[in-house]
């Protein structure tokens, strides 16, 4: 264990449909250029072999950079491609039996959205922790209602890991986000749904970086 938290700082999680004006790969490219440090592949809707393809073609992408990788649900995607690690919901494997399959030094997110969730996560087996819904989010249907800049501080407080903030953050929420108590800001249609993707990175990490 011990990942950097500021590793979570400017945190990407792929959406392939917004990103198809560039594709998939060129956008997260073009991203984590711009600042993004961290990279999440989440598809709900493809298959585990294409998410393998996929997270084979963004590790190629992302092999001469400190970037992490992991890949959103799907344990056995993330070890046939060998990427970072996997990110997890509430409702998928357990933390102790995706470290179990991963070993040691893979890298573990999980979701929280209750105090309740962030009490029982465990940082002897997760390596941080994705907070939210902070805002309603197109992206993703199926999130919990949104728990606002009070929730969120809430939850970074009782954490015992480092946070990543996520849901329907954008350009101008950096400083919140970061007095809130968390270590970073996860986007998705901040990046994914722009014109220049570089362009957008650039502007959020630059504002993170302002932040006192």
């Amino acid at each position: 264990m011990g990942l950097d938290p500021h590793a979570l700082r400017l945190y990407l999680v792929t959406d392939r449909a917004l990103c198809a004006h560039h594709g998939l790969v060129e956008t997260v490219t073009e991203a984590v250029r711009g600042g993004v440090s961290f990279v999440q592949l989440r598809d709900k809707d493809a298959t585990t072999s294409d998410r393998i393809a996929l997270a084979r073609a963004l590790k190629h992408a992302l092999r001469d950079t400190p970037v992490p990788l992991v890949i959103n649900d799907d344990l056995e995607a993330a070890i046939v491609a060998d990427v970072d690690g996997v990110h997890i919901g509430q409702g998928d494997i357990s933390a102790a039996d995706a470290r179990a399959r991963l070993g040691p030094d893979k890298i573990i997110g999980l979701s929280c959205d209750t105090p309740e969730h962030v009490r029982a996560a465990d940082p002897d087996i997760v390596d941080y922790l994705g907070l939210g819904t902070v805002f309603p989010t197109d992206t993703k249907s199926d999130h919990k209602p949104a728990i606002g800049f009070d929730g969120l501080a809430e939850l970074a407080a009782l954490a015992p890991c480092p946070t990543v903030a996520i849901g329907g953050l954008k350009q101008g929420h950096a400083a919140r986000t970061l007095a809130a108590g968390c270590d970073g800001i996860a986007v998705v249609s901040a990046i994914c749904g722009q014109p220049d993707p570089f362009a957008a990175a650039r502007a959020l990490r630059t504002e993170l970086e302002e932040t006192p």
